[in-house]
This record gives structure tokens, sequence and C-alpha cells, in this order.
């Protein structure tokens, strides 16, 4: 792959996440909310209110996010933070078996993946997964969660691989915590 370089999304970086986000056709949407807003409040935003809401968060003190470049193109997007902050993941009923106290902020959470099409099938997911360990490490987490789709037990809906792949988070030394059901996972990782 050609020089990858990774970045905390903050707020002069905004328009780079746009174009990431603005590639996926879920991402264009969503801006990157799913996972912060309950369902009520995601369902009466629109995609102008969840973009303002991006704008905020990478705006915040710590980066709720990171941008990977490809030779100064913006390629892959993952959405890495605090799990408290995600309020949907304590909301998710194939999540509770997670082993850790909901409210606890040293648990954080990898949720989200984009990758741009022309940058898929050249390790940018690992590469995303990597540099957002190391972010949540670097301010204070404990154990790192992600919600992967495992496509060797159950073929996964093209629209849920937002959440990533288990064996991308296996590589990355997750263990698995929990199966809720066929094809879906919640990993964790000590740090």
């Amino acid at each position: 792959m050609s020089d990858v370089r990774i970045l905390p999304a903050t707020a002069d970086l905004f328009d780079d996440a746009e174009r990431v986000l603005d590639a996926s056709a879920d991402g264009a949407s969503c801006q990157c909310q799913w996972w912060m807003l309950t369902n009520a409040d995601y369902q009466r935003a629109d995609r102008d209110e969840r973009s303002s809401l991006l704008r905020d968060q990478i705006g915040a003190p710590v980066a709720p996010a990171l941008i990977a470049y490809v030779d100064d193109d913006p390629a892959g997007w993952v959405r890495v933070g605090p799990r408290p902050a995600q309020v949907r993941l304590a909301r998710t009923k194939e999540f509770a078996a997670a082993t850790q106290p909901w409210d606890d902020d040293a648990v954080w959470a990898v949720s989200c993946f984009v990758v741009r099409k022309e940058h898929r099938g050249r390790g940018m997911a690992t590469h995303l997964l990597d540099a957002a360990v190391d972010h949540a490490r670097a301010n204070g987490a404990t154990v790192v969660e992600g919600y992967p789709l495992d496509p060797e037990t159950a073929r996964p809906p093209a629209d849920k691989l937002f959440r990533g792949v288990l064996s991308v988070f296996e590589k990355g030394g997750f263990e698995i915590v929990d199966r809720p059901q066929p094809g879906r996972t919640i990993v964790a990782l000590t740090l």
C-alpha cells in the first residue's frame, strides 16, 4: 500500500471526514451518528443536523475518530471513543453480554469503519484498528471493545459491515467475549 498516515479527526479536518463518509451511501446520511444517538433522536435528525453534530464532536479536545490518508488522499475513517458517549451501544440488546460496566469511561468502543471504495482490499481496516487502539490507550482507555461481524459463520448484510469484520479484530489481539447471534460478535482487548 502507498504511504498511509492516520490522524485524529479534528475540526480542521472536517472536510476530509465528510469526503470519506460521503463515499458511502450509509455514511453520507448517517454522518457517523448511528451509535451516538438514541433511535428516536437519530430518526428525528436529518443529514444536515447529523453533520452539525459530527462537526461539534470532532471539535472536542479528544478526537472521537481517526482519518486515514493514502498519499494525502482521505481514504478511511474509524469511530473510537469512550463507550458511554456512544449511547445506542448500551441500548442494543445483542450487546448485553458486554463484560464491562456500561458507564465506565475507561472502556472505549471501536464502532464504525468507512473505507472509500478505491482504497478497499488493501488492509486499511487493519491500519485503522491499530491506530484506534493506540488512540484509546493514549487517552486513558483500559479496555477497547468492538462489535464486528463474522463472515465465516453467517453472511453479513452489506449495510452492517461498518462494524468491521472479526478477522481484523482477532489479528489486532482482540478476543471474543460473546456471540450474541450467528455472525455477530463482541470482542475486547485489555490494554
